[in-house]
């Protein structure tokens, strides 16, 4: 392993964020010189608004982001107002979805919500601050961008970066539109020098293209060297991205997943990524980490718990990740139902798999008829099999009906007013129908 000079890259390679860099020695000489004269370097990491909160995938360049901040640098939350309204092509083989702009402003405002859990946004030195885009591309001319921009920028070059050249390869259209994303975000980096005095872009290593586009402007336009540094993607043991959970995502955002759900996608990784999630995604010291990724079968689960809880207290505070960890040991450890668990109000004849739908237990009533024909479905802790199964008063018990699939994935019935999990918890958000009331109370009747 390089021995650097500054911390940051220190803590980076040691805990795994390292991938690429565009000079290397250049920006570990100016991060440490940074350090020597206690001024902070200022870098950047961009994201478009194409949803409304970040998922753990998106988690490993904001990690590196915090840890820049830490040692007293100061972050640029770049967000993309502007090239939304294009779409990265970077690893996509069509055009993204055109968004309306009061679709990119809410998706912006999920974003801010979703740094601010891991980053600090203030007034002083080393405060973070989010920016758009759009300040600087909303008024521009197009003949004056391609004077002064695209002339910098050769054809040749630009049909060799991976976005590009993995259409071509496929025979994927991509539009005019799409190849000029490059200069669109090489020119972000240039405008955040000039304003901020910006030296690096952070990112995942899907983005090298679209950095060194940013980099390669900053040193013909502007005879400034610029950084790009990349971490890698991260895959579980099969090879699949990290940040997706049976498909869906691990969201950031409260409102769009609960704490108890994100707690258990930690719990729940392979053994083989205990190490590797919790040198990213915790602030554990690295001594605490080597200890927990060495301990061997069954102790595994004990790492897994730390991580579980220490990666949720990060994301969604202590309280939400001691809840959670409760939570799950009344549910796996005692066989009774914690109050974290996702909850429904009770209608007679609900069909369970409808139940299932809403309780986020199965993405689709389809899947869960397959489930419950492979007895992959239990009502209160009993195997069900059968079709058209609906729920009625009988299943009760006390006070409650407990539906589970598989091992790992639990959710409760509950009477409309009756009385919660003695924990006093409150059913997660989004459990109930949008208007906040059960079909029972909105006099619509369950379909299966």
């Amino acid at each position: 392993m390089t021995q650097f000079k500054s911390e940051f890259l220190r803590i980076l390679a040691e805990r795994g964020f390292y991938n690429q860099c565009t000079n290397e020695e250049g920006f570990d000489a100016y991060l440490y010189e940074c350090e020597k004269s206690n001024r902070p370097a200022v870098g950047y990491l961009g994201s478009d608004p194409t949803a409304d909160s970040l998922h753990v995938g998106h988690l490993v360049p904001v990690m590196m982001m915090r840890w820049f901040q830490k040692l007293g640098n100061k972050p640029i939350m770049l967000v993309g107002g502007a090239t939304a309204r294009i779409g990265d092509p970077s690893g996509k083989d069509k055009l993204r979805p055109f968004m309306t702009p009061e679709t990119i402003a809410h998706n912006i405002a999920g974003l801010k919500s979703s740094y601010a859990k891991f980053i600090r946004f203030d007034d002083t030195p080393s405060g973070a601050e989010i920016v758009d885009n759009y300040e600087w591309f909303k008024d521009i001319n197009y003949l004056d961008f391609l004077r002064d921009v695209g002339t910098y920028y050769s054809v040749n070059r630009m049909l060799t970066m991976e976005s590009v050249k993995t259409r071509l390869e496929r025979e994927q259209q991509m539009t005019f539109l799409e190849f000029n994303y490059q200069l669109l975000q090489g020119y972000d980096f240039c405008r955040l020098y000039e304003k901020f005095g910006c030296r690096a872009q952070i990112a995942g290593s899907d983005q090298w293209g679209n950095i060194t586009s940013g980099t390669e402007l900053g040193r013909r336009k502007l005879d400034v060297e610029l950084f790009g540094f990349t971490s890698p993607i991260l895959t579980d043991s099969s090879g699949k991205k990290m940040g997706k959970s049976e498909g869906n995502a691990v969201w950031i955002n409260d409102e769009k997943l609960s704490a108890y759900d994100y707690y258990q996608y930690f719990r729940n990784i392979g053994d083989a990524e205990v190490g590797k999630c919790l040198r990213i995604y915790t602030d554990l010291p690295m001594d605490e980490v080597r200890r927990l990724e060495a301990l061997q079968d069954k102790e595994i689960n004990e790492a897994k718990k730390i991580l579980a809880f220490e990666a949720t207290k990060l994301c969604r505070g202590e309280t939400a990740a001691v809840a959670a960890a409760e939570t799950a040991r009344k549910t796996f450890e005692e066989g009774a139902a914690g109050g974290d668990l996702p909850m429904i109000d009770f209608v007679d004849n609900l069909p369970l798999t409808e139940a299932l739908v809403r309780l986020k237990l199965t993405a689709s009533k389809g899947e869960a008829k397959r489930l419950i024909a492979q007895n992959g479905v239990k009502i209160n802790d009993a195997v069900v099999s059968g079709e058209n199964i609906v729920l009625t008063t009988t299943d009760m018990k006390n006070g409650q009906i407990k539906l589970s699939v598989g091992k790992k994935k639990h959710g409760l019935v509950l009477p409309v007013g009756g009385q919660r999990p003695p924990d006093g918890a409150l059913p997660v958000r989004g459990s109930c129908p949008p208007d906040g009331r059960s079909d029972r109370a909105s006099g619509k009747k369950a379909k299966n």
